[in-house]
């Protein structure tokens, strides 16, 4: 049970456990923050977007951001802690992996797991438990964590 990882997510904070048996407790072996999830959009870009003279005489306009700034930090973590469970998984140390995450950031995981690491999801919550203890986010996962 020691390769079973559950991962307890949103944009600002990856909580990730392990379990000894089927029904023993979560031990929380890592926390990952982020905190520029948390920023107001307003603080994460200048108050005026770019401009362009338009160097042949037309004109200037004001460049438009393609990705909305909270968006881009979201995919940004999301990124990361995908990138420690596919590095977990290459090592030997993740055969199941639950994951319980708040419903867009779990979305955004899913896009940059490993076709290899995705295979070991065994269980997915579309939920935000980060704030929750241990006890409880255990009473939201199955009641075997084996699969």
């Amino acid at each position: 049970m020691k390769n079973t990882i559950i991962v307890v997510a949103d944009s600002t904070r990856a909580r990730i456990f392990t379990v000894d048996s089927a029904h023993s407790p979560l031990n929380e072996i890592e926390t990952m923050a982020h905190p520029e999830g948390r920023l107001h959009d307003r603080d994460m870009t200048s108050d005026l977007p770019g401009k362009d003279a338009g160097g042949d005489g037309s004109g200037g306009h004001a460049y438009q951001s393609k990705t909305d700034p909270k968006q881009h930090e979201l995919a940004e973590f999301a990124k990361r802690v995908a990138d420690h469970l596919n590095s977990a998984r290459t090592a030997n140390k993740l055969s199941n992996l639950l994951l319980v995450a708040e419903p867009s950031f779990l979305g955004e995981l899913r896009t940059h797991l490993s076709s290899a690491t995705s295979e070991k999801v065994v269980f997915e919550l579309d939920k935000n438990l980060t704030h929750h203890n241990p006890e409880d986010i255990r009473k939201h996962l199955p009641e075997f964590l084996t699969h």
